[in-house]
């Protein structure tokens, strides 16, 4: 599956920055309005554990909303995000030998199509990658066609009054300035791609 084969590489373009993470910088305020970098960390850790229990459970078992939930980071940050980062890929990696395989999203409330759920899982690891990256000062340099995948997800996620209930997984969307694909994928999950250590979002994000 080509999804599949492009998540894979998204982790593997996130985990050079997650692996600059070092304990010092857990304070940092991070893209997540009221988050810092500790808080986005262990909510990241949280859903790549509970997307690869979800996966590895498949049509079998329908995995609870609880093993979403944020993990610890205990003394190496880093170490804690990489893993789970490639434990949720791992699994994706494994299921694609059985892409007819429906996967129990808790948060959702329904049983989806894997493809659909590691599209969920690759923007996910993207942003989430970028609100790290940027947190540190770094920068992203993702291939074209991950950012084509990501704007694809970003682009089908609905909009509507949900957006703004404290429970959505997307804050609602922002006015997109130019033509970048990038941007616009920031954007339409509710980032501000001009978004500086230094500086806040007037919109909450997650």
């Amino acid at each position: 599956m080509e999804i599949i084969a492009l998540h894979h590489r998204a982790v593997a373009a996130v985990a050079p920055i997650l692996a600059r993470v070092r304990p010092i910088d857990l304070g940092l305020p991070t893209p997540c309005t009221g988050w810092d970098l500790r808080v986005l960390l262990e909510h990241m850790t949280g859903q790549d554990h509970g997307f690869a229990a979800a996966v590895r459970a498949g049509d079998e078992t329908d995995v609870d909303i609880a093993a979403f939930a944020p993990r610890p980071l205990e003394d190496d940050p880093a170490a804690a995000a990489t893993t789970s980062s490639a434990a949720a890929g791992a699994a994706f990696t494994e299921a694609a030998t059985d892409p007819a395989r429906t996967v129990w999203l808790a948060e959702f409330r329904q049983r989806l199509p894997l493809e659909q759920v590691a599209g969920f899982h690759l923007i996910d690891t993207l942003v989430h990658g970028w609100d790290v990256a940027v947190t540190l000062g770094l920068a992203v340099d993702y291939d074209d066609d991950l950012i084509a995948a990501g704007l694809t997800v970003a682009e089908r996620v609905p909009t509507g009054a949900f957006r703004e209930l404290p429970e959505s997984p997307f804050a609602p969307a922002l006015e997109a300035s130019g033509s970048d694909r990038w941007e616009r994928t920031l954007t339409l999950l509710g980032r501000n791609p001009l978004w500086t250590p230094t500086r806040t979002t007037a919109t909450p994000t997650r």
